[in-house]
C-alpha cells in the first residue's frame, strides 16, 4: 500500500499492520485500542490476531502492529492499551506485562499502569483463586515531551469537604495559600514546598490509577463493548481538541464514536468485515462536536460469540469489543 492521504472519520477494512504500513509518518495525536485477547475468540478471519500457536507469537504479532503505530504517531502522541490476561493450564501468563516490556524494547515509554476495575464483571466458578474483576490500561508515550491534560479528567476531592478545604476552618490542615510547614499539622504530611492550591486543586484531585467502570453493552452486538467513559478519560487526557485518534483494532467503533462526540477526529482499522461495517455505521451516525476546521476530510503527506476450542486454556472474564 503506497503512503497516501488518510481518510478521516473512517474505519479501514484490513489487517492492522499492513494497513498502517500505508499511512504517512507522524499523523496521529493519540491511539486508544484494545487488541484481541489471546485465544478468547475466533473471528474466523485469516487476518485476525489472537489465535497464534503460542503466547510469545501473540506478543510478537502485537509488537509488529505497535511498531507501526509508533511510526505514524506524532512525537507528542500518547498510546493507551487495554488488555486482559490469560490462564493456560492454570498458569496466568502475564501477557499484559509481557507486551509492555516488549514495547519498551521498541522505544515506547511507559508512563502509567492503570487498573480497570469492573464492578459488573462476569461471575466465575473458580474455587482455588480469586475471581478476576480487572484489566490493565497502559499509558505509553513516544517521547518524554507529550500531550497530557490532567485538568480534563480530574476527580472530586475526598479528603475534606470543599467548604472547609477552600475557606479555612478548624477541620482543615492548611490555611489556603500557605505552605504545609506553616499550617496546622503541617509536619504530618509530605507535600514538600507545594502550596495549598497546588495540593488541593480547585478543579479536583489528580486522576487516580484505579478506574471503577462497568462493562457496557451495545444493542447491535451480543458482547460487552468498550465503556464510553473509559475511552473518554483517555481521549480527554491524551488527545488535544481537534486532534486525530487512531484505533488499529476498532471492533464495534466505540473509540471513534467518543472521539467525534468530544471534538476529535478518528481513524480506525478492523479486520472482521461485519465489525468494520458496524463501526463505520456507528461513526457515520454520530454527530461531531466542536471539531476544528480542517479543509477537507483527509490528512496527508505533510512531512461473538466465544468459539475458543482450546480445552487446556482457562478463560478469564468475557472479553469486550472496542
Amino acid at each position: 500500500m503506497s503512503k497516501k492521504a488518510i481518510q478521516l472519520d473512517h474505519v479501514y477494512a484490513g489487517h492492522a499492520a499492513k494497513t498502517l504500513s500505508g499511512f504517512p509518518d507522524e499523523q496521529f495525536d493519540c491511539c486508544i485500542t484494545s487488541p484481541p485477547y489471546y485465544k478468547q475468540r475466533d473471528y474466523q478471519s485469516d487476518l485476525q490476531i489472537g489465535r497464534e500457536a503460542t503466547p510469545d507469537a501473540y506478543i510478537q504479532a502485537l509488537r509488529d502492529v505497535f511498531a507501526k503505530v509508533r511510526r505514524v504517531m506524532k512525537p507528542s502522541g500518547t498510546l493507551w492499551i487495554v488488555i486482559g490476561d490469560k490462564y493456560i493450564k492454570n498458569n496466568l501468563q502475564g501477557l499484559p506485562w509481557k507486551l509492555v516490556f516488549a514495547l519498551q524494547d521498541e522505544g515506547w515509554i511507559l508512563r502509567s499502569d492503570i487498573i480497570w476495575h469492573k464492578p459488573n464483571a462476569m461471575p466465575s466458578s473458580v474455587r482455588d483463586r480469586p475471581t478476576i474483576d480487572h484489566e490493565y490500561i497502559f499509558l505509553l508515550t513516544k517521547s518524554k515531551d507529550y500531550f497530557y491534560d490532567a485538568d480534563a479528567i480530574r476527580e472530586p476531592h475526598v479528603t475534606f469537604s470543599e467548604k472547609s478545604r477552600m475557606k479555612g476552618g478548624r477541620n482543615h490542615f492548611f490555611k489556603r495559600g500557605s505552605t504545609p510547614e506553616q499550617g496546622k499539622n503541617g509536619g504530618n504530611v509530605n507535600l514538600h514546598d507545594a502550596r495549598w492550591d497546588q495540593a488541593f486543586h480547585p478543579k479536583g484531585r489528580n486522576k487516580r490509577t484505579v478506574w471503577s467502570i462497568s462493562l457496557s453493552k451495545f444493542r447491535d452486538a451480543h458482547f460487552a463493548v468498550f465503556p464510553e467513559s473509559l475511552v473518554q478519560n483517555c481521549l480527554l487526557a491524551g488527545c488535544p481538541a481537534g486532534g486525530i485518534t487512531l484505533d488499529p483494532f476498532a471492533g464495534s467503533g466505540t473509540t471513534g464514536v467518543v472521539a467525534k462526540r468530544t471534538g476529535r477526529r478518528f481513524v480506525g482499522i478492523e479486520c472482521v468485515p461485519e465489525y468494520q461495517v458496524m463501526a463505520q455505521r456507528r461513526l457515520d451516525e454520530t454527530k461531531a462536536t466542536n471539531i476544528d476546521n480542517n479543509n477537507g476530510n483527509d490528512i496527508g503527506n505533510n512531512t461473538d460469540k466465544n468459539t475458543d476450542t482450546d480445552d487446556s486454556a482457562e478463560q478469564l472474564n468475557l472479553p469486550f469489543q472496542t
